[in-house]
């Protein structure tokens, strides 16, 4: 019962160093995001978006949710390869 605790509480750590930079660092950086809002106040100035974001996160949070997304993504397809083709060597022999 005492390792659960360990390993629960060692969670919630990791899962705070992951969050808390995320909400407490305030930075400005240029990215497509902000080009694309520039271009279309100069193409149709009276346009009104349909939804706003839940939080403003800085662009380098959103470059590496990009990043941890693609990872996991490549992680998953490389998993699934490597079930197919376990499958099919198992099969030959």
């Amino acid at each position: 019962m005492k390792k659960v605790w360990i390993n629960l509480s060692m969670l919630l750590v990791v899962i705070l160093l992951a969050l808390l930079p995320l909400l407490f660092i305030q930075a400005e950086f240029g990215g497509a995001d902000g080009a694309a809002e520039e271009a279309i106040q100069e193409i149709a100035p009276s346009y009104e978006p349909w939804f706003e974001p839940l939080a403003e996160l800085p662009s380098e949070t959103e470059s590496m949710l990009f990043a941890l997304q693609a990872a996991i993504g490549a992680g998953i397809i490389g998993y699934a390869i490597g079930i197919i083709r376990g499958k099919s060597s198992k099969s030959k022999a």
